[in-house]
């Protein structure tokens, strides 16, 4: 866990990268829970016995599992201390390059990649790389724009 006391000692690492998470596991439970919040429940998610034929082996998470995983996943790279609060303000350039087939691990980097002034305060761009545990392409790659009220 890396701690910054000051957004000015944050901001300094601009274009660096942050660390990594730990290794997480995503097993079928977790798919069907999000298959039933959603309400996506495509058959290359939640029929195991079908996806064993279809084009991935196995069941695979939802591409938006893999995006709504990477705050729990990099909760333990960086804090920014000080701030009154930081607010989720959108996402920018998701991509899935590699689905995360049911058993996979996976766990996420972070980059600095930007820090803006805005109206409300501040804005720092991390750029997230979900990978999968032996695999050499990432499953998501997401930049997350974050508001800090200071």
């Amino acid at each position: 866990m890396r701690v910054f006391t000051s957004f000015d000692e944050f901001a300094a690492l601009k274009g660096e990268h942050l660390g990594y998470g730990e290794w997480h596991l995503v097993d079928q439970e977790r798919i069907n829970r999000f298959a039933d919040a959603t309400g996506d429940h495509q058959w290359i998610h939640v029929d195991a016995e079908r996806a064993k034929d279809g084009p991935f082996g196995a069941t695979i998470a939802h591409g938006y599992l893999t995006l709504s995983m990477i705050p729990a996943l990099g909760k333990d790279i960086f804090r920014l201390e000080g701030p009154k609060m930081l607010v989720n303000y959108g996402t920018e350039k998701v991509r899935f390059p590699s689905p995360v087939t049911v058993g996979s691990r996976v766990r996420v980097g972070a980059e600095l990649v930007d820090v803006r002034e805005v109206a409300q305060g501040k804005q720092a761009v991390v750029k997230y790389t979900v990978e999968i545990e032996g695999q050499p392409k990432p499953a998501c790659v997401a930049e997350s724009i974050v508001l800090i009220v200071l």
